[in-house]
């Protein structure tokens, strides 16, 4: 049999004279691109585990309409186990020597430095400068309640430039002294679970310090609702893209506690409340002591984006910011938000579920759902509602909420 593919990132190519679909690997096991040819493109259906090398053989002369395809065959497997995107030998050693070199290494580096944001420090300041606008650290004004939390997107800075700065210019310079308990999306974790680790973070800024007693304690009260994590927060933006903003903000030795919170979509499709399973109920109750413990000590931080739609995102038409379809969704969002701005984790959790899969996409469900049972006295104002194209078919949207606790 046909070796299974991974679960890889596939998009358009970019590259105007090398059209086809672009592959990569999220988890960054490898490092290796690779443009599959449109004729081709067909034949990755087959390397699921299920097909053999004959299936190939028939689809590529189908494809070419030439009998002599041995050396086609041979060369397109080659090149994907090469490329470390096949479920074989060669995956496993680039796993297992990507995850010993993090095991080893004694802080989570910068995985999106130079990509994402700049990679020198001078430079990253002034461009998160230019993001903040001058907005951030205004004291906070005697008739407001202090800050709970705040929610901001994950997506590439430079993209959601509006959210993230509505969201941090929340903050005020009495924050610095607060430990930030970083709620970030899982996309490549175990779902119902939260994602853990003991590493600190490196970014050009200098080293943001991981709380390890709180990982420690979350770690035992939550059981088999939390795993180690390790190699998933090597790669994650959703909480690197936080940490950078509050070390611009307050310094590079800023407190925190990571935590990635993976997706409920089993409870979706049981149209369950999340808590229903065992692990994640677990989870929650940890989360929940951890916030009644330490009060006004933390101050949480969502990662989240919220509808995912268009072509990217396997829908059959294209999506434009602002326009057409994403109007609609933009009321469907406002109606989640406004169960997150009065801290109905019951009410917002309805509507995700409501058609048993969530058609909007919304990839923060779980840090929001998570964050809203935990802190049941929390309660939102929206400061920023954005819609961003990602690619010319495609829409992410997002927010800046500020929280307080009632």
């Amino acid at each position: 049999m046909l070796p299974a593919l991974r679960s890889l990132d596939l998009m358009p190519s970019p590259v105007p004279d090398r059209p086809g679909l672009l592959m990569r690997d999220p988890l960054r096991f490898s490092d290796a691109t690779l443009i599959v040819p449109p004729p081709l493109v067909p034949c990755l259906a087959l390397f699921d585990g299920a097909h053999s090398e004959l299936d190939l053989r028939e689809c590529l002369v189908r494809i070419t309409g030439d009998l002599e395809v041995g050396g086609l065959l041979h060369h397109l497997i080659e090149a994907l186990s090469q490329a470390g995107f096949l479920q074989d030998e060669r995956f496993e050693q680039c796993k297992k020597q990507a995850e010993q070199s993090f095991a080893e290494a004694p802080l989570r580096a910068a995985s999106h430095a130079g990509s994402a944001y700049p990679a020198n420090a001078a430079d990253l300041q002034n461009t998160l400068a230019g993001y903040l606008d001058g907005a951030a650290l205004k004291a906070c004004q005697a008739d407001q309640p202090p800050v709970t939390a705040i929610a901001a997107p994950h997506v590439s800075p430079f993209g959601g430039v509006e959210a993230y700065r509505a969201a941090y210019s929340a903050l005020s310079p009495a924050d610095a002294d607060r430990t930030f308990v970083i709620l970030g999306v899982s996309h490549y974790g175990q779902p119902g679970r939260i994602g853990l680790t003991n590493k600190s973070f490196s970014t050009p800024f200098g080293e943001a310090r991981t709380d390890t007693a709180i990982v420690q304690r979350l770690a035992s009260q939550a059981g088999d609702g939390a795993l180690r994590e390790d190699y998933c927060h090597a790669v994650e933006h959703s909480i690197e893209f936080q940490v950078v903003f509050l070390q611009h903000l307050f310094g590079p030795e800023i407190r925190m506690v990571p935590i990635l919170c993976g997706s409920f979509h089993h409870s979706l499709e049981r149209g369950q409340a999340p808590e229903a399973d065992d692990r994640v109920r677990r989870a929650l109750d940890a989360l929940g002591e951890l916030a009644a413990r330490e009060g006004s000590r933390l101050l949480w931080v969502l990662g989240v984006d919220m509808a995912h739609m268009g072509r990217r995102y396997g829908d059959s038409r294209s999506a434009r910011a602002g326009q057409d379809e994403m109007l609609s969704v933009e009321l469907r969002d406002r109606d989640r938000i406004g169960r997150i701005e009065q801290g109905d984790a019951g009410g917002f959790w309805e509507r995700v579920a409501e058609h048993r899969q969530d058609d909007l996409k919304w990839c923060g469900s779980a840090p929001i759902y998570a964050f809203l049972r935990a802190v049941p006295g929390a309660r939102g104002q929206l400061l920023h509602y954005q819609q961003w194209n990602i690619d010319d078919s495609s829409v992410v949207s997002f927010a800046g909420i500020r929280f307080h606790s009632a």
